[in-house]
């Protein structure tokens, strides 16, 4: 059973190769928290892959996935960003970003040969990245005086919290996790 604080997502970015017909398919699983890493990775893939045809990508992030995209960059509608994202779906991943480059080797596979094609690049990826539980985190602040310093410290140490950082003025401030 899994908790309403925990969910799903890989443990370490990953990398495939899928062939068919001459087409080569990478599938690359990227571990991300947010949508500004989730630029950051495209970037850099499109860096190194720079020559290739296509850059497909799916992404989900937060406990939930409610921040999502499937994108098929120029492939025909639906057949790939849909199937990459698919992959996620069915896994029950969130906080993961996976690209699939294609370089195109001369033969069209149609649309069911892009959807095999682009979802299996993205499985075998998957598969290389495993998975984690993640814990959803919240940043809280507590303000006290200094006479409720030790009450305060201990009911922390109870709820096992971690303590990020912390401020002696005349009001004791701890932030925690």
């Amino acid at each position: 059973m899994k908790s309403q604080d925990t969910y799903l997502s890989i443990e370490r970015e990953s990398r495939s190769v899928f062939r068919d017909r001459a087409s080569k398919f990478i599938g690359i699983a990227i571990p991300v928290t947010d949508e500004i890493q989730v630029r950051a990775a495209l970037d850099q893939v499109r860096k190194e892959f720079h020559d290739a045809n296509h850059h497909c990508y799916a992404y989900r992030v937060g406990k939930e996935g409610t921040a999502f995209r499937a994108n098929d960059d120029g492939e025909p509608s639906g057949s790939a960003g849909k199937p990459i994202y698919n992959q996620l779906l069915s896994k029950g991943l969130s906080d993961t970003l996976v690209v699939v480059v294609r370089y195109f080797g001369g033969t069209k596979l149609g649309v069911p040969g892009l959807i095999n094609a682009y979802k299996t690049a993205t499985l075998l990826a998957l598969e290389g990245a495993g998975t984690k539980t993640r814990v959803v985190e919240v940043c809280f602040i507590v303000e006290f005086g200094y006479k409720l310093m030790n009450d305060v410290m201990k009911i922390l140490k109870d709820l096992s919290a971690t303590i990020v950082s912390q401020d002696f003025n005349e009001v004791f401030v701890v932030w925690i996790r």
